[in-house]
């Protein structure tokens, strides 16, 4: 089992960078797909992007291709989300999640693994 912790969210301007950073533990990230999710409030939580275990497959979802940028370090046991040009609408609390599967998935429930989150503030 792994244990996630999520860290660097904060608020920032529209326009703005923020560099979100899921830390783990318990076991190797090598052994999963990694995700991002974000949840506004009053919202249902969505897929932000998912990087393989290999690092060769990375896919976005639409909203944020171009300015988050998902990356990994097997040896480190961490992955990090890169987000340039924000916006009010990336407003949410962030969270990384694990996928023992290989197949890639932009369900919430594919997931077995999550993060506490991290909370990221847009402001206009």
């Amino acid at each position: 089992q792994v244990q996630l912790l999520e860290s660097g969210g904060g608020l920032v301007q529209a326009g703005g960078s923020l560099r979100l950073s899921c830390a783990a533990s318990g076991r190797t990230i090598s052994s999963y797909d990694m995700g991002w999710f974000r949840q506004a409030p009053g919202k249902e939580r969505e897929f932000v992007g998912r990087i393989s275990r290999n690092t060769n497959t990375v896919i976005y979802e639409d909203s944020v291709k171009g300015r988050f940028t998902i990356s990994r370090d097997n040896a480190k046991n961490r992955v990090w989300l890169q987000m340039n040009d924000l916006k009010p609408e990336d407003t949410a609390v962030y969270y990384c999640a694990a996928d023992a599967s290989a197949m890639p998935s932009q369900r919430v429930e594919r997931y077995a693994f999550w993060g506490q989150g991290t909370q990221v503030t847009v402001s206009s």
